[in-house]
């Protein structure tokens, strides 16, 4: 995986999350959606859309068809993702990425187990309530439970909270 875009994703969530901004965008490439749509699913993004380099109409986020990808826009094309709050709470109020470039974390089955139960292993602190760790697998993106409930190693991409 790009784990440049997926780094500098997870910063400019945080950022965006903090600053308490409802919608912001990330450059549109697969890494970084199949990460939106990783996070969209466990539930601290509202929605995660393609767009162009302007925001879709907010009252029409859920139903909007974006514009089809050409070779004249892709390098304008932009992923628009919905920041979620809970009394007036960022729901994603940490994302740091695990793997860097110059450190690729990698982690077997039983490294994960251990992980999910909140126990440490390598180099991979234990889960905490509320906390997710999201893998990239041969079966795409996917929380650390999933991961584990498929039988599964992989990349680990990003600690969320």
């Amino acid at each position: 995986m790009g784990i440049h875009s997926v780094a500098n994703a997870c910063a400019h969530l945080q950022n965006a999350s903090r600053a308490r901004l409802g919608l912001t965008s990330l450059p549109n490439n697969k890494y970084n959606l199949r990460l939106a749509l990783a996070l969209h699913k466990a539930g601290f993004l509202s929605c995660v859309t393609r767009g162009g380099p302007h925001p879709p109409p907010l009252d029409q986020l859920s139903s909007y068809t974006p514009e089809p990808i050409t070779s004249k826009n892709v390098a304008t094309s932009r992923l628009w993702v919905g920041l979620k709050y809970w009394d007036n709470e960022p729901v994603l109020k940490h994302l740091n990425a695990v793997s860097k470039p110059s450190r690729l974390v990698t982690s077997g089955l039983k490294d994960l187990e251990r992980v999910s139960r909140g126990f440490p292993a390598g180099h991979l602190k234990g889960l905490n309530l509320g906390e997710c760790l999201f893998l990239a697998t041969d079966r795409g993106v996917m929380e650390v439970r999933e991961a584990v409930e498929r039988r599964l190693g992989g990349l680990v991409l990003a600690r969320a909270s």
